[in-house]
């Protein structure tokens, strides 16, 4: 006798998601590591409703200006010149529409800015570790910010504190 149990059944799906979001949270991670920024690394992934890949990026200058160190050690200069890493993702998806897409970012959420522009492309669903002890001195209130923006627009959140993501080692490439 075969019984539908609906609840086993949405236990399921649920851990299948939570799979493949601590799948896209640790290639967010990885892409993170690409960033010459040396004080913030962040790196993103969208990812389409089939959980394929549409793009990747991460937070740096733009192509064709200058990337040295010094610009990297300046604040005003850094933040006046870097494009965050969803907006590279977004840019180098190829205009593709990023309807019902999943955004993954590392290490914490969209700052307002980035969030906003997310919502507009369509993204549906953010996925991000909690907020970091040591990043919410200086972070916090912004991404508290862009969180109500996505409940405003009526997005998922999902938060997955840090412990739940466990830190795959590759080799240098």
């Amino acid at each position: 006798m075969m019984t539908n149990d609906w609840r086993l059944i949405g236990a399921e799906i649920e851990n299948k998601q939570a799979k493949w979001d601590i799948y896209y949270l640790n290639m967010a991670r990885y892409i993170a590591t690409k960033s010459k920024d040396p004080s913030t690394k962040t790196g993103a992934v969208i990812v389409r409703p089939d959980h394929s890949v549409c793009s990747t990026g991460f937070n740096g200058f733009p192509r064709g200006m200058k990337d040295d160190a010094a610009l990297y050690a300046d604040r005003e200069k850094k933040y006046s010149r870097t494009v965050h890493c969803e907006m590279n993702a977004l840019l180098f998806s190829h205009d593709e529409s990023h309807a019902g897409y999943m955004l993954y970012t590392w290490p914490f959420a969209s700052c307002d800015r980035c969030a906003v522009h997310m919502i507009q492309a369509g993204i549906q669903r953010f996925v991000f570790p909690e907020m970091p002890d040591e990043k919410a001195i200086r972070w916090k209130a912004i991404m508290e910010l862009a969180e109500s923006y996505m409940l405003e627009a009526g997005r998922e959140v999902v938060k997955i504190h840090h412990s739940q993501v466990p830190n795959v080692v590759l080799d240098s490439l």
